[in-house]
């Protein structure tokens, strides 16, 4: 196949292929190093309400995207997107702000990077241009507007109420992967509110 590319394409494509290959080398590397790769982690993102948002989310995105009259947005990229934001952006978004905080910016601060890009973007960009043999030309807007999304994912599947604070973000916590208690969803469902507004707001407004 013939892509179609221009040359600034191709060195964007080089460096963010070359800079998602050297982040996930450290991952398969050492992957006990990455709290992302943990049983912990896994089992603080099977929560039943995460699940039971993302299932909402993920079939409202996909059910959506014949109606969007956006030629790039099929059932395709539709779905591995909203399950790579489930998958990542919980540890991304939180890692990114341990990071800040810290100011401490080593190879977990890449990873986190390297997995919002491709989750957001990235992938969406690859997929088309294998489809389509052109990179896409909302690949641009495309970066903001599915960051949007995936902070706003990042922040609500991180809401916890714990004892001694209330309502907080569990990335702000020592124990961050710590088994949520009995009834979670019910102590921060007014503060999940927001996120799921503007991710449904985000989604119609495609078909507006």
């Amino acid at each position: 196949m013939t892509f179609l590319m221009t040359p600034a394409l191709w060195v964007y494509l080089a460096v963010w292929s070359l800079f998602s290959a050297v982040a996930l080398s450290g991952l398969l590397r050492s992957p006990k190093s990455y709290s992302i790769a943990s049983a912990a982690y896994w089992r603080f993102l099977c929560a039943p309400w995460k699940l039971a948002t993302f299932a909402m989310a993920a079939v409202g995105l996909v059910f959506i995207a014949p109606y969007t009259g956006d030629p790039t947005w099929d059932y395709a990229d539709a779905s591995f997107m909203a399950v790579l934001t489930f998958m990542t952006a919980p540890w991304s978004v939180g890692t990114l702000y341990l990071s800040i905080r810290r100011r401490q910016f080593d190879r977990r601060t890449m990873l986190a990077i390297c997995l919002w890009m491709f989750s957001a973007s990235w992938s969406y960009d690859l997929y088309l241009l294998l489809r389509d043999g052109r990179y896409p030309v909302t690949w641009l807007p495309n970066i903001f507007a599915s960051s949007v999304l995936y902070c706003s994912a990042g922040l609500l599947w991180n809401l916890d109420w714990r004892a001694q604070r209330g309502v907080t973000f569990s990335f702000m916590e020592e124990d961050w992967f710590a088994a949520n208690t009995g009834g979670t969803f019910r102590k921060i469902v007014w503060f999940a509110l927001p996120f799921m507004l503007l991710a449904a707001v985000a989604i119609l407004s495609f078909v507006v």
